[in-house]
């Protein structure tokens, strides 16, 4: 495999601010999202100027987000939040806030990897955002000529409600000490019952997905 692209982020990492300097992509950890926001600003600044509108509006309680830029050259995010006069930079933001504003902005990467792995989004998500997540994630892998893959690892059954039994394999380790990869598709019971409207994330929960060890 190559030219894959890896995110575990983290939000400590992306409130840090780093040395002036633009880069086109995300790093695992989103520890350069300024660099990143420095590149998009000054390459394409109309463009960008959309994009954080359209973020703004898909992250509860915030209606602005526009960048400031420092005597050195660095630039900094500025989130404005309903019922504030004055934004608040990123170092001041929640770790939901933050994650979700990494996402949506490698969702807007120009020139995707062809295959974007997705490590755990859920950590410090609240889990209402979860659902909304996972759509803009199944929005972005559309299947069209030359659209990435993602593929997604999670734990939280909320981040499945959102998703349907072909879009999920369960990952098993056996007493052989290999893992075995299994579509919820393939399990006939779960599918009856999410064809009766019972979330699947629910019957993970409930342990229906353990199906997949027989």
């Amino acid at each position: 495999m190559k030219s894959w692209y890896l995110s575990y982020f983290y939000p400590d990492a992306a409130r840090a601010i780093p040395s002036a300097g633009a880069q086109r992509h995300l790093n695992v950890h989103g520890d350069n999202i300024g660099n990143v926001v420095q590149f998009m600003e000054r390459e394409q600044p109309e463009r960008f100027r959309q994009i954080l509108t359209r973020i703004a509006g898909k992250i509860p309680g915030i209606v602005k987000i526009d960048t400031k830029v420092t005597e050195d050259k660095r630039v900094l995010l500025r989130f404005n939040e309903g019922g504030f006069t004055d934004p608040f930079f990123a170092q001041q933001m929640s770790d939901g806030t933050l994650k979700v504003f990494g996402y949506l902005l490698l969702l807007e990467d120009p020139d995707p990897a062809p295959f974007i792995c997705i490590e755990e989004p859920e950590n410090g998500l609240y889990h209402k955002l979860l659902e909304a997540l996972a759509s803009e994630f199944r929005g972005h892998a559309t299947g069209k000529r030359n659209a990435p893959q993602l593929f997604v690892t999670t734990h939280q059954p909320h981040f499945v409600d959102a998703l349907a039994p072909a879009e999920v394999w369960i990952l098993d380790k056996g007493h052989d000490g290999f893992s075995r990869a299994t579509c919820a598709a393939n399990l006939a019971v779960v599918n009856n019952l999410v064809e009766h409207g019972l979330p699947l994330g629910g019957l993970w929960y409930a342990n229906y997905l353990d199906g997949a060890r027989t």
